[in-house]
């Protein structure tokens, strides 16, 4: 599953952006799940870049998910040429239907949601205060490692 999150940056947060469609000054991450909602690819930058722009994530953590259910932002050729580069996939792409009012459950969407919570309960990642981009990568994947060794840890 491939979505994005909007997070605003501190003043002194280094390079940002302005996402006119969620109206914060910040930056975007962008991250893969796997169907268990784990972390398997990251990518972080400036809010400006629409999912479209976005999509073009690191095709080492794409070539471990198979079946994959993507938001409609996300439809672009950019992410097709990226997918057919690592061989044959099949692409399921999850769109709201136009005829829908008000709020409307979309299939599998709520497993990266679910991801992008876990991450929301790490007060490191409430806002993007990281002064570069890689810092900020590393420090959602502090979060996440955090959170599967606590889950092992469990008896």
């Amino acid at each position: 599953m491939i979505d994005s999150q909007s997070v605003k940056t501190m003043e002194s947060g280094g390079p940002r952006g302005f996402d006119a469609g969620k109206k914060i000054k910040g930056r975007k991450r962008h991250i893969i799940t796997e169907t268990q909602s784990h972390l398997v690819g990251l990518r972080v930058h400036t809010a400006d870049i629409q999912d479209r722009g976005g999509a073009d994530l690191d095709p080492g953590p794409l070539s471990l998910v198979a079946p994959c259910g993507c938001r409609w932002g996300y439809a672009g050729d950019k992410l097709r040429d990226a997918i057919a580069a690592l061989g044959h996939w099949t692409i399921e792409i999850t769109k709201r239907s136009d005829a829908a009012k008000g709020f409307a459950v979309l299939k599998r969407r709520w497993v990266v949601e679910r991801t992008f919570g876990w991450l929301g309960r790490c007060r490191r990642l409430a806002k993007d205060f990281e002064a570069s981009i890689e810092s900020a990568v590393a420090w959602v994947f502090i979060a996440h490692i955090r959170m599967l060794t606590r889950r092992l840890a469990r008896p």
